[in-house]
């Protein structure tokens, strides 16, 4: 870059926080590595869980767009104008944008590298400053710098239910190692180790005079510049960091950063002569944004042993809680639970292949029933399908053998996760569900052509499957010759709708919650097969007949059938928010009293609840006259 275009770009950084507060020799020096790009109109820069770029932005000239998507749409989020950053998510975070970044406008951007700036922060305490005031203040900044605040932060303060996770308080070491400053270098190393510490801090008089770690050994004692006999003051650090205890993770984070440091020790009021509380480690920021679903992912994705599996899916479990706990709708939390679940059976079966070597032909490895349509928050029973390309007869055999093998290692690490074997063996490791793809072909075809002649082998929730793994070219055929099967076959709809119809009902002929009488669930309600079953099979039957290829999600059928077919508009919009309620309840269930929510205790619901429950129950009589009214239930009825 010659020079003259580095102090142009220089020159116009200095008029903008926080390049104001940068000497002009330092913003030459940024400048010279900063790159120019144009952006055209309705171009994207980035787009949502794209991989995170090693540059952040500003805007020259022209205007960028932040944008998000909600309940399906895309909508605007933010503007950026001249003058104005975005972009600094892998500045402080891990896991992949979470925004649209997208030229409303013909724009030129500079594109400033990261690992270039982070120095100026060290050196800059006013650009430091500017940052945390931006991340690290939860009040909503004045009007005239709200924008460039949202454009910053990338954090969504439009909704009234955002976890502002860099905003916490910061969840630390409550039980810090503490040592007399005349204790000699040896004990502490060993209160070290007793303690699984990889910190000590030193007090005296019960106040901080010095801190030591890891490091502090490996460079001073590995060294051989003190010997283990001496007091730990010869290799303590006296330049430590107190903060108080309601520290956020934006801060903490960046004061890490600001003082090259590993450790901040935490005080009652963020002074060295209060009461000790804590430390703070590195670990324990990384920790703070660890229930972050894209972190999680990533965590996944790194994962080495079923061990380290084990323990995120614990984290998993805590996403879906946490989120249900602070109302986030259903729909928002199937959709990212979701996400994190394929990611852990995709880990699952890498480690299988590891442990068998090379698939011997292509894959595809299929969720179907609840897993499939993406509304399993709960640990109920797991269902799944394999299916592997076509090849040489001779080679069948084994390659089914290698596959089987592979399946049983994946679904039994699913169980040791707290996912039960499906009762009906509809699963990857059962031979009848691990086939070629033209087995798999004919199979669906025969059930569809004759349905009720092979009633015993068929489940309608294989019609219900999702990409997990493998080649999704496999997949795509298998649903391309189901849906062409599937056209205008009047005699596969009578069987399917006379399933629906014969469904126990959710209410008596009196209009009452209809509990079970007898047996071990006596009094409670069967709420998946009483009520839930009814929007499931329904929505199911309604997508097949209306080619809504590739959209397996109950809530998302019903949607896009009120799309599809617009006489039926109103009632399959009712359907869609129905099935949420009945999910709500069963959700609601399996986390209060760790069950799978298929049953749910009537008597404990209030008045307005069980209103809830009879009119979703009530509602299921108009599905069923939509179905009888759509299809010619005569065949099988």
């Amino acid at each position: 870059m010659q020079n003259s275009i580095a102090e142009n770009i220089a020159t116009f950084l200095k008029q903008y926080e926080p390049f104001n507060y940068i000497e002009y020799a330092d913003l030459k020096a940024i400048a010279t590595n900063c790159s120019i790009l144009t952006l055209q109109k309705s171009k994207s820069l980035f787009k949502i869980n794209d991989e995170l770029h090693e540059s952040f932005y500003i805007v020259y000239s022209g205007v960028v767009h932040l944008t998000k998507v909600l309940d399906a749409e895309e909508v605007l989020h933010s503007k950026c104008y001249t003058g104005n950053l975005f972009g600094l998510r892998p500045f402080f975070a891990k896991n992949n944008y979470v925004l649209n970044a997208v030229a409303n406008e013909d724009a030129v951007l500079y594109a400033i590298p990261i690992a270039i700036f982070k120095p100026y922060l060290t050196k800059y305490s006013s650009v430091l400053d500017y940052f945390l005031e931006n991340f690290a203040t939860q009040a909503k900044p004045k009007m005239e710098n709200y924008q460039q605040f949202k454009s910053i932060s990338e954090i969504d303060t439009s909704s009234s239910d955002t976890n502002l996770s860099y905003f916490q308080d910061l969840q630390y070491t409550t039980n810090p190692t503490l040592v007399e400053i005349n204790t000699s270098i040896k004990n502490v190393a060993l209160k070290m180790i007793a303690n699984k510490s990889n910190h000590a801090i030193i007090t005296y008089n019960n106040k901080i005079t010095g801190l030591v770690t890891d490091a502090d050994f490996t460079k001073k004692i590995g060294a051989g510049l003190f010997q283990i006999e001496n007091d730990v003051n010869k290799i303590m650090s006296t330049n430590f960091i107190v903060v108080d205890k309601s520290i956020s993770v934006a801060e903490a984070q960046l004061l890490l950063l600001k003082n090259d440091t590993t450790h901040l020790c935490v005080t009652e009021d963020g002074t060295e002569n209060s009461t000790i509380l804590g430390i703070i480690s590195e670990r324990d920021v990384i920790n703070s944004q660890s229930n972050n679903p894209g972190i999680l992912i990533k965590e996944i994705k790194s994962a080495h042993t079923f061990d380290e599996i084990k323990y995120i899916h614990t984290k998993y479990l805590d996403i879906i809680q946490n989120s249900f706990t602070k109302n986030i709708p259903i729909f928002h939390i199937n959709a990212v639970a979701s996400e994190i679940l394929f990611s852990i059976i995709h880990k699952n079966i890498e480690m299988a292949i590891d442990h068998l070597g090379s698939p011997p032909a292509r894959f595809v490895w299929l969720a179907i029933g609840s897993q499939g349509r993406k509304e399993q928050l709960f640990l109920s029973d797991q269902d799944s399908m394999l299916v592997f390309e076509d090849v040489a007869p001779e080679k069948h055999r084994d390659v089914k053998y290698y596959f089987v093998q592979l399946a049983k290692l994946v679904v039994g690490n699913m169980e040791k996760l707290g996912y039960k074997l499906c009762p009906y063996d509809n699963m990857a490791s059962s031979i009848k569900w691990c086939k070629s793809l033209t087995d798999y072909i004919n199979l669906f075809q025969n059930w569809m052509v004759t349905p009720g002649e092979n009633s015993t082998d068929f489940s309608t929730i294989l019609f219900d499957f999702e990409f997990v793994y493998g080649e999704i070219k496999i997949k795509d055929a298998l649903e391309s010759a189901i849906y062409q099967k599937s056209k205008n076959n009047t005699l596969f709809y009578d069987f399917l709708g006379n399933k629906v119809l014969k469904l126990p009902e959710g209410l008596t002929f009196f209009k009452k919650i209809a509990i079970e009488e007898s047996g071990d669930k006596k009094d409670f309600f069967d709420l998946k097969q009483k009520g839930l079953q009814v929007y499931i099979d329904a929505a199911r039957l309604f997508a097949l007949s209306h080619n809504l290829k590739g959209v397996n999600n109950t809530y998302l059928r019903y949607k896009q059938l009120a799309i599809t077919d617009a006489k039926n508009a109103e009632k399959y919009l009712d359907f869609a928010e129905n099935y949420l309620q009945l999910q709500h309840f069963r959700v609601e269930e399996s986390i209060v009293n760790d069950t799978d929510g298929a049953y749910i205790n009537v008597n404990a619901l209030n008045k307005v609840d069980k209103e809830k429950l009879k009119k979703c129950l009530s509602q299921t009589d108009d599905v069923i006259e939509l179905i009888k009214d759509k299809y010619q239930l005569t065949q099988f009825s």
